[in-house]
C-alpha cells in the first residue's frame, strides 16, 4: 500500500475510529470492569457501552492512540511512515506532517515501544 492509498483509506477521524474499533473488538467485546460480553452503542462514535455495568469504552482506549493530542489521521499517517521506514527522523516526520518535531519524536518513541513490547498497537 502506498502513502496516497493509505491517506485515502484513513482520510477522516471516523474511518480511523472505525478501523480501530474493528481491530480492537475483532474477537468480541468484553467489559474491562465486569467481564460482561453484551454491549450497546456508546455516546462517542464507535465506542461500546457494557449493558451490565454501563461502563463505556472508546475505540482508542487502551491503544497507542489513547490520549493522543493531535488528530487521529495524523497519528495514523505517522504510524504508517514509521512502519514503512523505522529509521525516519522525527524532523522528517515533522516536516511531512506539519507537526511539532517533539510531538513526532514522542509519538514515534511510544509507537516503537509498543511494537517492541507487544508486537501490536494494543496496550494491555
Amino acid at each position: 500500500m502506498n502513502l496516497s492509498h493509505f491517506q485515502s483509506d484513513f482520510s477522516s477521524e471516523e474511518k480511523c475510529l472505525e478501523y480501530l474499533a474493528g481491530q480492537k473488538w475483532e474477537k468480541g467485546y468484553k467489559c474491562r470492569k465486569c467481564g460482561h460480553t453484551n454491549f450497546c452503542k456508546g455516546k462517542k462514535p464507535f465506542s461500546r457501552r457494557c449493558t451490565r455495568c454501563k461502563a463505556e469504552e472508546s475505540a482508542t482506549a487502551h491503544t497507542l492512540f489513547h490520549g493522543c493530542r493531535f488528530s487521529l489521521t495524523s497519528a495514523f499517517e505517522l504510524m504508517y511512515l514509521v512502519c514503512k521506514r523505522p529509521d525516519i527522523s522525527s524532523y522528517e516526520l515533522s516536516r511531512l506532517l506539519e507537526t511539532r518535531q517533539m510531538t513526532c519524536w514522542k509519538f514515534k518513541k511510544k509507537l516503537m515501544e509498543c511494537l517492541e513490547e507487544n508486537g501490536s498497537l494494543m496496550l494491555d
